[in-house]
């Protein structure tokens, strides 16, 4: 019996290590970092910085654990010696610092795999030299035995100091990525080519002249009998009347009660179509 226990004790603990060992594989266990076999390796560049940062060797990554959920993102990424003939999508990496592709017989890299990695600071690539974005995107570029080094990515909106790129008028330049911007409109612009602007009045607007239909409405009924009557001025119990806001000492006839509330109702839909129309320009 105690044989047995023992036994299945023992497949009991093989078990709960198996779904832990997987649980924490989907946790951490990005595709990027699980490309090739191997494991970061101490002494290597990418291995160095991990060390350096108090990063989680997770496979070929180096992880660094954010937020509130805790969330991992790749702070280093190793897949050198990979056998990578084309790279065409590292979007895992996009928060890494420092990437190694050297020995790889790399021959087609898509220009678009370093778009958005605005913290990449160091690239190992394998010979011949041809930096992302160009060799004066970084701030050194240079042969170590067999690989080629990218260090210090420039911003690619500045070039000597001044502006290198044309963004739109009411629109801001912003790097992303080796050689690479992005234009964001600035303020309350928005739209094809940051040409529409949100007006500031759109948010009172509504409050202003539905306000102003209540105190100050459009006249209505010009006769000589009623010169100059606002739209509530002639309905008992109003708002603007219980303000005191009316100095009119006539009797409201009861066949202009009818008339006035409709005025109300037009005034309020003109004032409503106004602001429409004023927030779409």
């Amino acid at each position: 019996m105690t044989a047995r226990g023992d036994a299945l004790l023992a497949a009991v603990a093989v078990s709960l290590m198996s779904v832990c060992l997987h649980a924490g594989f989907q946790q951490t266990g990005l595709q990027e970092c699980h490309r090739c076999d191997g494991r970061l390796q101490d002494g290597s560049a990418v291995g160095n910085f991990c060390i350096a940062s108090a990063g989680q060797v997770d496979g070929r990554c180096c992880l660094r654990h954010q937020g509130e959920q805790d969330r991992a993102t790749i702070i280093g990424l190793d897949l050198s010696n990979c056998s990578l003939g084309n790279v065409e999508d590292l979007h895992e990496a996009i928060t890494a610092v420092i990437i190694d592709l050297s020995a790889n017989p790399i021959v087609n890299m898509s220009d678009s795999v370093f778009q958005g990695f605005t913290q990449l600071h160091s690239l190992r690539l394998p010979l011949p030299c041809q930096c992302p974005g160009g060799n004066e995107s970084w701030e050194t570029v240079e042969d170590i035995g067999s690989v080629c080094l990218c260090e210090g990515q420039r911003d690619a909106c500045y070039s000597g100091g001044n502006m290198s790129w044309n963004c739109p008028e009411n629109s801001l330049c912003g790097p992303y990525g080796p050689g690479l911007v992005q234009c964001s409109c600035s303020g309350d612009y928005h739209g094809y080519k940051c040409l529409r602007k949100v007006s500031t009045l759109s948010s009172s607007c509504i409050t202003k002249l539905l306000l102003g239909c209540l105190f100050k409405p459009p006249l209505i009924h010009p006769s000589s009998a009623y010169p100059g009557r606002h739209c509530l001025e002639l309905i008992p119990g109003s708002i603007g009347q219980r303000a005191g806001l009316h100095s009119g000492q006539d009797a409201v006839p009861p066949q202009d009660i009818h008339h006035n509330t409709l005025a109300q109702y037009r005034c309020f839909r003109d004032c409503l179509l106004h602001c429409m129309l004023y927030s779409m320009l």
